[in-house]
């Protein structure tokens, strides 16, 4: 099995008018890690800014304009994924995995394919993706009520993983909870 754990830091929460400026992921094949990356981005030109988002993820606009093109970027994250899925085979695609994806992570991503002119998106991607949030929930169902938020940060330590404040929303540290959080509550880890 190929899935991609990634996670995103954006402009701000709209993926019409905000941009990725950091993609951050683990490719893991048959339980394995086989590469690691993490992306700079360069929003878009007009692409909306919002402060409050730029300071969660402790970056200022002036770094953010400093990073690479986010056409230059796409043309490497294609070429690592090349690595390991045929663009060309439909048997042959990632599992995206992040937290919270499916109503947040997914929607940029396919936005950015959008903007970078790609229509391939679904060639690299299924369709149904893991969201280690709502997996979460079901091994966290009799605490859930007791519990703050269902943030990241919350699940991990209400999972006993060991959470570092300070590395919080910087994508890197962000996906490596998530990937140890995805194997603690799927079936995976009780064999």
């Amino acid at each position: 099995m190929k899935i991609m754990f990634f996670d995103l830091e954006t402009t701000g929460v709209d993926p019409k008018l905000c941009a990725i400026h950091q993609l951050s992921g683990i490719i893991e094949i048959d339980g394995e890690i086989k590469e690691t990356f993490n992306f700079k981005l360069k929003p878009f030109n007009g692409a909306l800014i919002e402060k409050s988002a730029l300071e969660i993820a402790g970056v200022t606009e002036e770094q953010i304009h400093n990073y690479p093109s986010y056409v230059d970027v796409q043309n490497q994250f294609l070429n690592l994924m090349r690595k390991y899925v045929s663009a060309y085979d439909k048997l042959d695609k990632f599992f995206l995995c992040g937290f919270n994806n499916a109503s947040f992570d997914n929607h940029f991503l396919r936005a950015w394919f959008s903007l970078c002119g790609d229509k391939y998106y679904g060639s690299w991607f299924w369709p149904n993706t893991l969201d280690v949030m709502v997996l979460a929930t079901q091994k966290l169902l009799e605490m859930r009520y007791s519990m703050p938020n269902f943030q990241l940060k919350t699940v991990a330590a209400s999972l006993k993983v060991q959470v570092d404040q300070q590395k919080l929303h910087d994508a890197v540290y962000d996906v490596e909870l998530t990937r140890q959080i995805y194997h603690l509550v799927t079936f995976q880890n009780s064999k």
